[in-house]
């Protein structure tokens, strides 16, 4: 009942619609019911000498009994016109659901995407992107088909058993009750079931969960897998998890078709002890012939929506399993606090100022930044320099507030970030990574993604700058060309020159560069430090590289290990100290000071 009611909460604005649905269902139930109640002047004309049974519909005071043509025509007509009617309450019913359905699970949708949108990076560190995106599509489809059709045919189906019962009872109240004994059995028999197609349907999501996330790590990494020859380990492992979600869906299917007729057979056998008692009804001259036939025929049809009842809980009961784990993440909540009089950050005039600043992952004790004090002026180029899992890329996250502290504080001209407002916080940075990232479409959307609004004139301004607008020029349909899933079908060097004319378009202030030009080879690095210079012009720049001609040029390099600093100063500064940069150097940039390469 709870999983229901925060369902229906979604369907709750479109109530109207629903309550001209719940009308149009009560008036097809009527009119079935009519349709049926004709049985009674059918049976009565077809036996002359039996006493007429009472009805809904009088036919003798119309028409006399012996004018057969006459009858039968009226039969007709009105078997013909509830039909028609019957058809379109359905009908309306029908189209009405289904537009609730989709537009609560819209609803729904929008509802989620926004949700996790809203999360910080804690939060999707911890579910694979495989799993929300499941539950955004394959979850909220899953809550869909139960509002639209499952809802509807057991509200339909509900409705048709309260008339057809309220029928029973009309021609015989005693026999109705005595069929209605089974009631409580059938009830607990649709529980136990619901409750085991529960159950397995949760294995069938995880089992699914499981196998979303085997098939896209396969595929999205298809050059290892095949370079390695795992080709058959991987198909083994994706088979033993499709067989798990395939025993769980045979054990469900099982249980969905033995439940309906078991319900079945129970009101069958209901039947056959009414036959007993209607043949003593109709001897004591309390029925007659007609109305018990009538009586019998509402009571075989009340089975049928009790079947179809049974049959749409078990779906549901499925649907209510694909609801807890949508449930799940909108009740997980990690949105990094923003305070209702948030400050609306200006662009920055003076200094971002770190202070005693540590920081651990949530539920984690291992700190991965600590003591960390820093201070970067306005037009500063601060490069951050250290071994893998020294905490660079960790401390520019934390200055683009994608984390908080534990400890400490990031101040913005003096403004905790914390005091800010996320929105002005993130207008004022730009970002530009190793992995650069491109979505699957044109180059001038990718380009503009940071200012939608931006001409086509400006578009093709920070391209030039970023030089990326020659290759542009040489493409079929130059701004206009498709990139591809994550910009596959650009080269590393032109995909990083797209990620740079889109940080040039948005003109922040302040800009972060994580190893953009580590994974590129030579000639396109040349272009893209030229690109880079282009950028970082009169901006407040904070670059993890380890590139020699980007290091050099930095006003201030911030050695890290371990999560602490260990060195600051220029680069001649650093080199004539002898500590752990001048190691690094040696290491890792003397080659490329042969190669000095320049901006």
């Amino acid at each position: 009942m709870d999983d229901l009611k925060r369902l229906l909460k979604y369907v709750q604005p479109y109530w109207p619609a629903f309550l001209l649905a719940f009308i149009a269902m009560i008036v097809g139930a009527v009119f079935e019911t009519a349709t049926r109640a004709l049985l009674v002047p059918v049976f009565d004309r077809l036996s002359p000498g039996q006493t007429p049974g009472q009805t809904l519909f009088d036919l003798d005071s119309l028409i006399p009994r012996d004018d057969w043509y006459q009858a039968w025509l009226m039969i007709a007509v009105l078997l013909v016109s509830f039909t028609i009617l019957k058809g379109v309450a359905e009908y309306v019913s029908s189209y009405l659901m289904a537009k609730i359905g989709q537009s609560s699970v819209l609803y729904l949708r929008t509802e989620l995407y926004d949700h996790l949108l809203k999360q910080p990076a804690a939060f999707f560190e911890k579910h694979r992107t495989n799993y929300l995106v499941s539950r955004l599509v394959v979850s909220c489809s899953a809550i869909e088909y139960a509002v639209s059709t499952n809802l509807r045919d057991v509200i339909r189906e509900t409705v048709a058993l309260i008339s057809f019962i309220g029928a029973a009872f009309y021609y015989n109240w005693r026999l109705t009750l005595g069929a209605l004994i089974i009631a409580p059995v059938i009830a607990l028999l649709t529980n136990e079931f619901g409750k085991r197609l529960r159950r397995l349907a949760e294995m069938s999501l995880e089992g699914n969960k499981d196998l979303n996330d085997k098939s896209q790590e396969t595929l999205s990494n298809h050059i290892i897998v095949k370079a390695y020859g795992a080709e058959e380990r991987e198909s083994t492992r994706f088979v033993t998890a499709a067989k798990n979600i395939a025993r769980a869906n045979l054990r469900s299917a099982s249980i969905s078709a033995t439940s309906p007729p078991t319900i079945e057979l129970i009101g069958v056998i209901a039947i056959v002890g009414m036959l007993f008692f209607g043949l003593r009804e109709i001897d004591s001259g309390r029925m007659v012939a007609s109305e018990f036939f009538a009586f019998l025929v509402f009571l075989l049809q009340s089975y049928d929506p009790l079947r179809k009842i049974s049959r749409q809980h078990n779906e549901i009961t499925k649907a209510f399993a694909a609801a807890r784990d949508v449930w799940s993440i909108l009740d997980e909540n990690e949105s990094l606090p923003v305070k209702p009089n948030a400050v609306d950050l200006a662009p920055l005039a003076n200094e971002i100022r770190i202070e005693n600043l540590t920081f651990n992952y949530r539920n984690s004790k291992k700190k991965i930044l600590s003591n960390i004090d820093l201070e970067i002026k306005k037009g500063e180029m601060v490069a951050l320099v250290g071994e893998s899992g020294g905490g660079k890329s960790s401390l520019t996250r934390l200055i683009q507030r994608l984390y908080d502290p534990t400890e400490g504080a990031i101040l913005w001209d003096g403004v905790d970030l914390r005091d800010a407002g996320l929105a002005s916080l993130r207008r004022q940075i730009a970002l530009v990574t190793q992995e650069t990232v491109l979505f699957n479409d044109t180059i001038r959307e990718n380009i503009a993604y940071g200012r939608p609004d931006a001409s086509q004139a400006d578009v093709e301004e920070a391209a030039r700058i970023a030089f990326a607008d020659d290759f542009i020029g040489q493409l079929p349909q130059g701004y206009d060309t498709l990139v591809g899933e994550r910009g596959v079908l650009l080269s590393g060097g032109q995909r990083q020159r797209i990620a740079i004319a889109r940080a040039v378009l948005l003109n922040a202030p302040v800009l972060i560069l994580d190893e953009a030009t580590s994974a590129l080879d030579t000639e396109s690095e040349a272009l893209v430090q030229k690109a880079l210079g282009n950028l970082m012009q009169d901006r407040t720049s904070i670059v993890i590289a380890h590139r020699l001609s980007t290091i050099r040029r930095a006003d201030k390099i911030v050695v890290m290990e371990k999560g602490c600093i260990i060195e600051r100063g220029t680069h001649e500064e650093l080199l004539a100290k002898g500590g752990k940069y001048k190691k690094l150097y040696e290491l890792q940039f003397a080659e490329m000071e042969e190669q000095k390469i320049e901006i």
